[in-house]
C-alpha cells in the first residue's frame, strides 16, 4: 500500500486537490489534515492542508500528479511526497485528521 501526500494552502484547495486525485486514479482519500504554520500571520493563506491518498503505487502517483496540477494552477502548491511501501506505524499517522472527520462519525450524545 502506498501513501501519497500533497501539502497545499487553503481548505478549498485541499478539497479540489482531493477531488482531482480521487477522479484520476483508484485511490482512497484517507485524510485531509490541517496545520497552522508558525508564521501564519505573515503568509497570504495562513492555513496549510495535507491531502493523503492510499492505493497502489501507480494509482497514488497518478492521484498526486493530478492533485498537484490543480494546486499549482491556483498558486497554492507547497510539497508532495509518495511513500511506496508505508510501514504499519506510518499508516496509523497517515490517518490522523484534524478537520473534524472523527466528529462526523461519532454519534451525538443525547
Amino acid at each position: 500500500m502506498a501513501l501519497g501526500m500533497l501539502e497545499v494552502y487553503g481548505f478549498t484547495t485541499a478539497i479540489v486537490v482531493a477531488d482531482a486525485g480521487a477522479k484520476a486514479a483508484d485511490v482512497e482519500v484517507v485524510a485531509i489534515d490541517k496545520n497552522k504554520p508558525a508564521n501564519a500571520d505573515k503568509v497570504e493563506v495562513p492555513l496549510v492542508m495535507v491531502v493523503k491518498f492510499e492505493g497502489s503505487v501507480s494509482a497514488v502517483e497518478s492521484a498526486v500528479a493530478a492533485g498537484k496540477k490543480e494546486a499549482e494552477a491556483r498558486g497554492m502548491f507547497i510539497a508532495e511526497r509518495v511513500i511506496s511501501r508505508q510501514s504499519e506505524e506510518i499508516e496509523w499517522f497517515a490517518r490522523l485528521d484534524a478537520t473534524g472527520k472523527d466528529k462526523l462519525r461519532t454519534p451525538k450524545n443525547k
